[in-house]
């Protein structure tokens, strides 16, 4: 049976995502079991591969990233290589304009071809905000990114882990800015996407646990309207369809399962804001867990980490959560087949 292929994106290349490409290009559990194209840029991951001691597979092919009709690999894994100008000036662990431009590069080729029927699915190695901004690239991260490269208004930003599955109502915003976006349709969007996100992963009607975006659940109006005026219209409509949701819940308590290490009450959980949901998954998930998009046409998975600028082309990043990732790209674009 030919092998599913996943396209494959380095990253900020002065961060760590090429050194752990380069560790899950090297574990067999990863390479037997689907086959990878690598977007990035040859000259820099050599100077990677020799600076933290992880080789390239010396049967790594090499394809022009410019010219997309120039994928013919076969079963073997490929590198799509872009080289650059500036390819010899890149530094480790430093925000650099060119990185930005780059990252942006990797990503859109790379989306292209999945939307061609090239790769099956895409995973995408961490990207720095701040070198995007220097690009004059118009997105903070993949998600808006990727929404805009596949005609998408309102992706949803998610995180998988084995015991933990949360899902994000507004994504990089500031909290200033978080009580206005919190409205019924993109409350219900999301619950909706969670919902059967959470069907797929664990089959059945899944619970899944609403949180307040105010202390106390808002007490009634005390606090905030927005439980009362915004999530629980939602929550009633959706009910009314057969889905299993919780009443808003009070956020400082809702995940206090986890330091005793109890099982989870919900099997996935839709949280108001970045940090409200991000804080308790990297408690249980910080090396293992996934972020995933939801209400893409494409398959989308990415490691939940940054790109840790001090570890930087070392050889001590762990692979963990790429390779997490790479796994889950693949279960989910067999079940799309």
């Amino acid at each position: 049976m030919q092998k599913r292929r996943l396209a494959v994106t380095v990253g900020d290349l002065a961060g760590i995502g090429p050194e752990i490409v380069l560790k899950a290009l090297a574990r067999k559990d990863v390479t037997e079991n689907c086959q990878l194209l690598l977007y990035g840029n040859a000259f820099v991951l050599e100077k990677i591969a020799k600076s933290s001691g992880i080789p390239l597979p010396e049967d790594l092919l090499f394809l022009r990233g410019a010219d997309p009709s120039d994928r013919n690999c076969g079963t073997s894994h490929a590198l799509i290589d872009f080289p650059f100008p500036e390819e010899e000036d890149v530094r480790p662990g430093e925000v650099q304009e060119v990185c930005g431009r780059m990252a942006e590069r990797f990503i859109r080729q790379a989306v292209q071809d999945v939307q061609a029927g090239v790769a099956d699915a895409l995973v995408t190695a961490p990207i720095h905000k701040k070198a995007l901004r220097l690009a004059g690239v118009p997105f903070p991260g993949h998600t808006e990114m990727l929404a805009h490269l596949t005609g998408v208004s309102d992706p949803v930003m998610a995180f998988d882990s084995p015991n933990l599955f949360v899902s994000l109502v507004t994504i990089h915003e500031a909290i200033s800015d978080v009580a206005a976006l919190i409205t019924e349709a993109r409350v219900e969007r999301t619950v909706r996407l969670t919902a059967d996100a959470c069907r797929k992963r664990t089959g059945g009607n899944p619970r899944i646990g609403v949180l307040a975006l105010n202390p106390h659940a808002g007490e009634q109006g005390l606090f905030g309207g927005e439980e009362e005026r915004v999530l629980r219209p939602v929550i009633e409509r959706l009910r009314g369809e057969g889905l299993d949701i919780s009443d808003p819940l009070v956020p400082d308590t809702a995940f206090s399962w986890i330091v005793p290490g109890e099982k989870s009450p919900y099997d996935g959980y839709v949280a108001m804001y970045h940090d409200q949901g991000l804080i308790p998954f990297k408690m249980v998930a910080f090396d293992c867990g996934v972020n995933v998009t939801l209400g893409l046409p494409i398959v989308r998975t990415s490691p939940d980490h940054g790109t840790a600028f001090d570890k930087a082309w070392k050889g001590t990043a762990s692979e963990s959560s790429l390779v997490a990732a790479i796994q889950l790209a693949l279960r989910l674009s067999e079940r799309n087949a």
